[in-house]
């Protein structure tokens, strides 16, 4: 019986082969990726190593920049077949763009037939966005969970699959949207979701691999201890301990491993993913203390140039307040009338101020004293002009939501407000399709 193969590329990507038949998942060859997510344990890549790499299919979970990057696959061949799930037609309109001539959209459940893979989409909880793997071959069953949670009913799906002999899951319950309002976010838990162990439980796995993460951001980045509350040494002992059947196997970029009936043993590394530095390397949370300003934080990026400057203050003079009356808040805070006081922070660490009249689902500038502020928002120039032009995703832009203190009444009601909810949010993020990915395509086609 031939064995499998798994290697690690990065985050939630990995090269599974056998029998001489090579699939790739999730495919990201650059670090940095997504603009500021950084390696963690360090890694280079061989790129023109990996421009020989010949896969006989590609599959990719979802469309977020640290899954699918257009600079990534830009590395393949053209005649590379593309699996893709993905609601969105725009997406396969840029790959065709980008030349790939043999793109195929991934529907839940159908198992997709490539030599001994059988790799079959399962639904993820967000069905608009993600998806999961199953992968099967050489007599191995494995749930590759990518970073999506599961559901019930996908769950009772999955333990009808069982046994699994080895699930890659994702260890990291990031911090994204509590990083944006530090003063007002409670530190994370230091322990996993208990639905998740209960879920690894119910599948039973022989092997388990902590999947996804693998970054950290900017050496300078605070993020970096208040990001990441789960260290890989933490996640072994809570799952070996609810699982004393399992083994927990960290796989780092670069390495593989060979899985049969008889276990997982160590196998050739990727050539074209290079260590770099110190690889036994685990994350430290120390909650959300200490967060620099954002005055701070904005001398860390270049200044714009005029035409860049131009762009951002045209944005905050006439395009926020088109963008944001198409825009809907999830919660019902900005039911009733609210001030909000945009700070937009130069390279110097300069603000420029700005506020608006938030009222009937339009922004309209206001003065200082057009009552009590309702809401504060704060990023550097060069972030938003990268938002506005570059595709900059809300995780890496260092937003600084509700950092002051309001009047009694004013509080009480953002007890109950969402941060996402933030207007400078809704207006960068709540219309279009993949900017990132539209940013890097205008690139790419302009060689």
């Amino acid at each position: 019986m031939h064995a499998l193969t798994i290697s690690r590329i990065l985050h939630a990507g990995y090269v599974f082969e056998c029998e001489g038949v090579r699939i790739a998942f999730d495919t990201i060859f650059e670090n940095p990726f997504s603009r500021n997510c950084h390696a963690f344990p360090d890694v280079r890549f061989d790129t023109a190593a990996i421009r020989r790499q010949r896969f006989d299919a590609v599959f990719i979970s979802h469309f977020h920049d640290d899954h699918c990057s257009l600079d990534s696959l830009d590395l393949l061949d053209r005649a590379t077949p593309l699996y893709v799930y993905c609601i969105f037609g725009a997406l396969f309109d840029m790959l065709g763009q980008l030349g790939f001539t043999d793109v195929h959209r991934l529907h839940l459940d159908a198992p997709v037939r490539v030599g001994p893979f059988a790799v079959t989409p399962r639904e993820a909880m967000d069905a608009d966005v993600d998806s999961m793997f199953q992968v099967q071959a050489a007599g191995m069953n494995v749930l590759n969970v990518v970073d999506s949670w599961i559901d019930d009913a996908t769950l009772a799906c999955l333990v009808a699959q069982k046994p699994w002999d080895l699930v890659l899951w994702p260890f990291q319950t990031m911090r994204e949207i509590e990083v944006l309002a530090p003063t007002r976010a409670a530190p994370a838990p230091a322990a996993l979701p208990q639905e998740w162990l209960d879920q690894l439980r119910a599948l039973a796995p022989r092997f388990v691999v902590p999947s996804s993460c693998q970054f950290v951001l900017e050496p300078w980045s605070w993020y970096n201890r208040a990001f990441f509350p789960i260290s890989y040494a933490h996640f072994a002992r809570e799952v070996e301990a609810a699982l004393p059947q399992a083994r927990v196997m960290r796989l780092d970029p670069s390495r593989s491993m060979a899985l049969d009936a008889d276990g997982l043993r160590p196998a050739a590394p990727l050539t074209w993913v290079i260590p770099v530095g110190d690889q036994d390397v685990d994350y430290v949370y120390e909650g959300n203390g200490d967060a620099p300003s954002t005055s701070v934080i904005a001398r860390r990026f270049p200044a714009l140039t005029a035409e860049q400057s131009a762009r951002v203050l045209d944005f905050c003079r006439v395009e926020l307040a088109e963008r944001y009356a198409g825009t809907e808040a999830a919660s019902d805070y900005f039911d009733c009338a609210r001030v909000w006081r945009l700070s937009i922070h130069d390279h110097a660490g300069a603000c420029t101020q700005w506020r608006y009249r938030l009222e009937d689902g339009a922004a309209l500038a206001t003065s200082d004293d057009d009552g009590p502020l309702g809401w504060t928002t704060e990023v550097s120039a060069a972030k938003l002009y990268a938002a506005l032009e570059q595709g900059e995703s809300l995780s890496s832009m260092y937003l600084r939501i509700n950092d002051a203190v309001f009047d009694a009444a004013t509080e009480d009601a953002l007890a109950q407000a969402d941060v996402v909810d933030d207007p400078l949010i809704r207006a960068l993020f709540s219309e279009g399709f993949g900017a990132y990915q539209q940013a890097q395509l205008r690139r790419l086609l302009a060689r």
